[in-house]
């Protein structure tokens, strides 16, 4: 029988309750879409469809120049970002046999963690300016920022290579104002290039992050060959050149698909506009943001240490003496230092792109966990165990390979969980512009241990004149971090919508129970327990491919459904 006039108006008024109360929509009800300023507002749902059905029916590769330009553009932005970082080592090799050669590997490894500190804490509130359209400012500010830094330390640096440098003027250039510039880059390149490719998320990444481990390569081969010809200032002063015109071609060609929605907040004073709440209730993304800060805790250190590491050990020669640690004696006619930290973010460059493409089969997340569990173990086996250079280059080879999907692939894998939270036509569009604030948060909240980290283990390195110390922590920390991984994908649905834990009460003899879940779980059954229900109102935002539909069905009547309007007892359901 055909619901009646009155049943159908009934219906219509509760969807249009449970749409203005959702949760899923408090985040953005005070920010309006450039695109869709002039549109009426119950032309959201439509909008949000619109932008779903125009991903699906993209190609894989887009057709546009523009595309790749950026690309390239933000492949740059990462080359001077975190790039630069993972150069430092050669830099602190440098200080510690000249200018600071009376500073301990404390204050070296500060200089370092200070710059990837101010990358992580400036994330947020870059990666929001970002979703509000403002990408010509926020790169715009870096390309100033980082030739400048480099500039001026060539100039705070003394000439002669035998003169004591100031520790404060070094560390306020290379560390601080270097630093503040890269927190500009990081969160644009993985951002904009993503806009481009939204059925290639994970392999556009990774070709980006792959600029990382290239400048890697590039900067300490530069740096140490013009050093010893042409001397410090100089060499600096053309690294300084290359940032520059880099920078240049970055702020050119790295703009986002005109396509890409900007949601601009109607305050830039308010809370909610730089801190998304509704992230704070989604546990998948609360275990993989603890899983990033351990991984900070214990990821650059390996980085800033390696050639003091090699040098002390007799793996590795380099110019200059160490003060703390006593050098040992070496007849396995040992390679400049600089060259292992060249081999491992050489090493790196092919695990960026290699696993970054096969996340994109596999899933993202799932490429993390197993890449972070294989690089805690290197440490702790081959590293610890290393007895010879060639046991050391092959650390540097395998470490470099997985190391790489592993500070490479964090903004996948938040852009895999936005996916699977976000899931349904009406919230698809989400997924998209909460991208750059929630890994932009992700990255702030990692910036302590980002700077901590490499300072524990120059303090640990200098108290016990070992590097077993800087190794066993390294390790662990990358193990937690992997744990915190595997709770995060337990509470993230598989490709066919069920969780892990239900699949496993199938397996263990409680299929039963996991289907009466499921089906509670799939068709809103009213008579789940409050308990039941509460909980699956808390999982809506780790399963949406679960949430009760509120739409009239062949399995729902008209009746029912108008008795499915919240009450201040139960919750609202969401659409």
């Amino acid at each position: 029988m055909a619901p009646s006039r009155e049943s159908r108006r009934s219906s219509d008024d509760s969807c249009k309750y449970s749409r203005s109360n959702s949760r899923l929509d408090l985040p953005i009800s005070a920010a309006t879409t450039t695109e869709t300023a002039s549109r009426p507002q119950n032309a959201s749902s439509a909008s949000s469809l619109s932008s779903l059905n125009s991903h699906a029916h993209e190609p894989n590769w887009p057709r546009e120049w523009r595309a790749y330009m950026c690309l390239l553009g933000c492949f740059f932005l990462m080359f001077n970002s975190w790039g630069l970082v993972n150069a430092y080592g050669t830099f602190a090799s440098y200080y510690v046999g000249h200018s600071l050669r009376n500073s301990d590997q404390l204050e070296l490894n500060l200089i370092g963690s200070t710059q990837s500190f101010l990358v992580l804490l400036f994330s947020a509130p870059a990666g929001r300016l970002l979703d509000a359209g403002h990408f010509r400012v926020v790169i715009g500010t870096g390309a100033v920022l980082v030739p400048l830094g480099m500039f001026m330390l060539s100039l705070a640096h003394p000439r002669d290579e035998n003169a004591l440098g100031n520790y404060a003027t070094i560390w306020a250039t290379q560390g601080f104002l270097v630093g503040l510039g890269m927190a500009c880059y990081f969160v644009s390149s993985s951002q904009v290039a993503a806009t481009w490719f939204p059925n290639r998320k994970g392999l556009a990444v990774g070709f980006v992050a792959c600029g990382a481990s290239i400048a890697g390569v590039v900067y300490p081969t530069m740096t140490r060959y013009l050093i010893v010809s042409l001397g410090f200032a100089t060499a600096v002063r053309l690294v300084a050149t290359l940032v520059l015109l880099t920078s240049i071609f970055s702020f050119i060609f790295s703009s986002p698909n005109p396509a890409h929605s900007h949601p601009k907040p109607t305050s830039y004073f308010a809370v909610k506009t730089w801190i998304d709440k509704e992230a704070f209730h989604n546990k998948a993304f609360l275990w993989f943001t603890a899983a990033v800060a351990f991984m900070f805790f214990g990821f650059y250190p390996v980085f800033f240490n390696l050639e003091e590491w090699a040098a002390v050990s007799g793996y590795g020669t380099r110019d200059g003496s160490v003060v703390p640690l006593h050098i040992a004696e070496s007849t396995n006619k040992p390679l400049q230092t600089f060259w292992l930290l060249t081999i491992m973010n050489g090493a790196s460059t092919v695990g960026r792109l290699t696993m970054a493409a096969f996340s994109d089969k596999t899933g993202q997340l799932n490429m993390h966990i197993v890449s972070q569990i294989v690089s805690s173990l290197l440490i702790f086996v081959l590293w610890t165990l290393a007895g010879s250079t060639a046991a050391a280059i092959a650390f540097c080879v395998l470490f470099g390979i997985f190391s790489g999907a592993v500070i490479g692939l964090p903004p996948a894998s938040m852009a895999n969980i936005l996916s699977c939270t976000y899931d349904t036509p009406e919230t698809k569009a989400l997924a998209h512009s909460k991208l750059g604030s929630w890994t932009g948060m992700m990255y702030t909240m990692a910036a302590i241990p980002s700077l901590v980290g490499p300072v524990i283990v120059g303090h640990l390195v200098t108290q016990y004149s070992t590097y077993v110390t800087a190794q066993v922590w390294s390790g662990a920390m990358l193990l937690l971090s992997a744990l915190c991984m595997l709770m995060s994908r337990w509470n993230l649905p598989c490709v066919d919508g069920e969780h892990v834990w239900t699949k496993m009460l199938r397996t263990i003899g409680k299929g039963s129970k996991a289907d009466r879940w499921s089906e509670k779980m799939s068709t809103g059954n009213e008579t789940a327990s409050e308990a039941d229900y509460s909980t699956t109102v808390r999982g809506i935002s780790q399963a949406t491919t679960r949430v009760p539909s509120t739409s009239v069905s062949q399995k729902v009547s008209s009746e029912k459904f108008a008795k499915l309007e919240p009450t201040p007892e139960q919750p609202e359901r969401m659409v």
